[in-house]
């Protein structure tokens, strides 16, 4: 799909549709309930869990936009994670990559272990040896996320659903980080794509949500039903507010990218930056793949702080025009420590396994003037630059090593802290 066509689809969402006034906009519908015609005679809506038109203008306008056959909108995008895995039993393999959304891996595990819902399996899909893990692992579900959160590699979506379609499994593709308007996985092969809708959707920080998109109708159909039967379909102001904010997709998303390239082009020569994550760098190790299954690289980049943990607060602390603050996708640029945020609900080992590392730093790039968000960063990396010369360590060995324990200790105080178990 064209950015044109995406640009029309997005503007266009609900635009002069309502049959009852001739609302240019489309009216907002928060009613829980529907007047029957008459006794036994069901009309279009009767309770606003099962349907209710504002979600459904939604859910036709992302379906229309993923190019799939049915799409369910959810009150989150964990329930839209949950909501596709209503497709396993508990002899039923999950697979799922190293690197994915701690939220999402919270999920997989805990449903595996402690509810037996079904067997997981996790696979590096960067190594060479992937495809022979996969096929021994024998899945009935195949979860992929590219790019990845927080490190943004790249897989190959179609040589994937090559080798599930071989196997048949099924395969899911959470494409949150690119949105319909840079990645349409279906088109790849995938089965199903799920999305929070809090993230580049929206695109305003001020809902939370998640959308399902089915490319097999009969598939749709089973998990609509079970959308209903486990209540996890999306509130209807949500749905209103998610519409308004998708008819600014294509423009936000070009301004964004804009401004991200010109953020990478800064960190490139950036000292303290030790390693630079992003896919649209040649070097990139997914940059070939990415350039032939999306449209554009994103707004979301990574790097690896040259510092010891204990400068990530004075880094932090400078900042501020990028917020300190979980989620991604918004107009305002945000900035994030996805060990002690995004995917806290992983262990060491699992982080470690991930290649998340204690000085790894996540941005979301916003709308702002790119000039003004890159003297942002470098007030941030100046006062990292005063503190590494003035701090009262012999060597940078000792520095670091000093640093690792004290950020262990800060990272166990963290999480013992009551208003944040909700995260682990």
């Amino acid at each position: 799909m064209s950015h044109s066509t995406a640009a029309t689809i997005t503007a266009r969402a609900g635009i002069a549709q309502d049959t009852a006034f001739g609302a240019v906009t489309p009216p907002l519908y928060l009613t829980s309930t529907y007047e029957l015609p008459a006794f036994k005679q069901p009309g279009q809506y009767d309770y606003s869990r099962s349907n209710n038109p504002t979600r459904d203008t939604l859910a036709d306008a992302l379906c229309h936009l993923e190019q799939g056959a049915r799409a369910i909108v959810t009150g989150s995008g964990m329930s839209a994670c949950l909501l596709a895995l209503q497709l396993l039993g508990p002899d039923d393999t999950l697979l799922i990559p190293h690197d994915c959304y701690g939220g999402s891996y919270r999920l997989f595990t805990n449903l595996a272990q402690r509810k037996q819902a079904f067997k997981l399996q996790i696979v590096n899909f960067q190594q060479h040896d992937w495809v022979a893990k996969v096929t021994a692992a024998k899945p009935a579900m195949i979860w992929l996320e590219t790019p990845s959160n927080p490190l943004l590699q790249i897989t190959d979506v179609k040589a994937v659903c090559q080798l599930a379609k071989s196997l048949q499994a099924k395969v899911v593709v959470d494409n949150t980080f690119l949105s319909p308007v840079l990645q349409q996985p279906l088109r790849l092969g995938a089965d199903i794509v799920v999305h929070s809708t809090t993230k580049y959707i929206n695109g305003h920080s001020d809902i939370v949500g998640g959308v399902l998109v089915a490319n097999d109708p009969a598939i749709g159909d089973e998990l609509k039903w079970w959308a209903n039967c486990l209540g996890v379909t999306g509130p209807a102001f949500d749905s209103y507010m998610t519409l308004r904010g998708l008819r600014t997709l294509v423009p936000r998303l070009q301004l964004q990218q804009q401004n991200t390239a010109e953020l990478v082009s800064f960190l490139q020569r950036q000292p303290l930056v030790s390693k630079l994550y992003y896919p649209g760098l040649v070097d990139h190790p997914g940059h070939a793949i990415a350039k032939t299954q999306q449209t554009g690289f994103g707004a979301m980049c990574s790097f690896d702080l040259a510092a010891p943990a204990e400068a990530l607060p004075v880094f932090f602390a400078s900042l501020r025009l990028f917020t300190l603050a979980q989620s991604l996708g918004g107009i305002e640029s945000l900035i994030c420590h996805p060990g002690t945020m995004t995917h806290a609900s992983m262990d060491a080992a699992a982080q470690q396994t991930a290649g998340i590392g204690p000085t790894l730093i996540r941005l979301s790039v916003g709308i702002e003037a790119a000039a003004d968000l890159i003297a942002d960063l470098q007030t941030g990396f100046n006062a990292v630059a005063n503190w590494l010369a003035t701090t009262p360590v012999s060597n940078n060995s000792e520095r670091l090593a000093s640093g690792r324990a004290d950020n262990r200790a800060a990272d166990q105080q963290f999480r013992l802290n009551p208003a944040l178990t909700a995260f682990w």
